[in-house]
């Protein structure tokens, strides 16, 4: 892997994701006291930064896997870029999704044409019946955030924000199953000469701090927290990257996650989900460390059930 492999990524799905906006506030700008580029994944395909990821993975495929079709499990966001990359190519995905995924999510899927397989909400149950539907469809597993063409898919949300606004000094980007978070470090490896990675996380979920700190892959007791996409674990293909290349992780509460999310709903007037508030939440509870620097964050997505707000 190396420089020449994220440019191959981002040329293969160029056709099929949007080149975001890079937005900033000078209201927000005051009350952080630095300067924020907010790079706007909510407004992807689909609405999240996963479009490339799962893009990226199933363009990677043969055309006889393609055939064979796909399936992976995510409790939404990946669920609704893999379906909506596979019906673009004409590819069938099956979605393992937990039961208590929300329904806005659910709908989104089928939207795209993905089939929907129900399971417990567990990450062994998710893993078994993936497992489960690859053993008896013969298709290719694609994992939400632990498999290489997925991670590099990631990684040009981070090129193009740097690509834009070449002299940020820092990126911090949400961490849940690292995918994001990986890419982006190695984006910023291979583009910038200066900018560090800082990743950030709900303190009810704080596997990846925990795991940056002892140096294995930690996991967590509890999912409760609000950033319902950042409840899952660090892996194997992930983890590397993200000790090598990633500064740091700042973790956030809950009532944190919330302030931020509200104050980017109100001052800027568009749609996040709480997972993408916690990056800008370490920023405010951390002014002192980014005073005055350049700094981009990573909009994860923008995929909430509006009838559900925590506001």
């Amino acid at each position: 892997m190396n420089k020449q492999t994220l440019i191959e990524a981002h040329n293969r799905i160029k056709p099929f994701i949007h080149q975001t906006p890079v937005l900033t506030s000078e209201l927000l700008n005051k009350e952080a006291g630095c300067n924020l580029f907010f790079k706007c994944e909510n407004f992807q395909k689909m609405g999240a930064f996963k479009m490339r990821g799962a893009a990226n993975a199933i363009l990677s495929l043969s055309d006889a896997e393609r055939e064979r079709g796909v399936v992976t499990h995510s409790s939404g966001n990946f669920a609704q870029a893999v379906s909506l990359a596979a019906q673009k190519l004409h590819v069938k995905a099956y979605i393992v999704m937990p039961e208590n995924a929300p329904q806005v999510k659910k709908d989104a899927v089928k939207t795209y044409e993905g089939e929907i397989i129900e399971c417990e909400s567990t990450p062994q149950a998710r893993e078994a019946t993936a497992n489960k539907v690859k053993e008896e469809k013969g298709t290719s597993f694609l994992h939400p955030s632990n498999q290489d063409e997925v991670i590099y898919g990631n990684s040009t949300a981070a090129i193009e924000l740097l690509e834009e606004q070449p002299d940020l000094d820092i990126i911090l980007a949400p961490v849940g199953g690292g995918g994001l978070i990986a890419g982006t470090a190695l984006a910023t490896h291979y583009f910038s000469e200066k900018c560090n990675v800082i990743g950030a996380e709900p303190k009810a979920v704080d596997d990846a701090y925990r795991s940056l700190i002892s140096g294995q892959i930690e996991t967590n007791l509890s999912f409760n927290t609000i950033a319902d996409g950042l409840r899952t674990n660090l892996g194997d293909r992930n983890f590397p990257i993200i000790q090598k290349h990633v500064e740091k992780i700042i973790c956030v509460e809950e009532e944190e996650i919330i302030n931020a999310m509200q104050l980017i709903w109100e001052r800027m007037k568009i749609i996040v989900e709480p997972s993408s508030a916690v990056a800008f939440a370490a920023v405010l509870n951390n002014k002192e460390e980014f005073a005055t620097k350049n700094i981009g964050i990573i909009i994860s997505g923008g995929n909430v059930d509006v009838k559900n707000l925590p506001f």
